[in-house]
């Protein structure tokens, strides 16, 4: 049953079956169905890399982002987390 902040609940459930966050399924569905998919995948950040930041700037971005147990988490693990959300 589609849902009303779906706009495209194909892509929405190929991303959960490919095993994404609700969340981050839907951004994608989202903005794929407002702006064209071929857009978005082209669409690339401005920020570096996760590995170029210091640990203090991903603590920083996980808290905004609301990752949970992030206090306890080396670098790489902050950057895998990131990443996944």
């Amino acid at each position: 049953m589609p849902r009303a902040q779906i706009k495209d609940e194909k892509t929405y459930q190929r991303l959960r079956d490919k095993g994404e966050s609700k969340e981050k399924a839907a951004r994608i569905a989202n903005a794929s169905a407002g702006q064209g998919k071929k857009k978005v995948g082209r669409k690339g950040g401005k920020n570096p890399s996760y590995s170029d930041w210091t640990k203090e700037d991903l603590l920083k971005r996980a808290r905004e982002i609301g990752i949970k147990g992030r206090s306890s988490m080396n670098k790489s693990q902050l950057i895998s987390a990131l990443r996944d959300h």
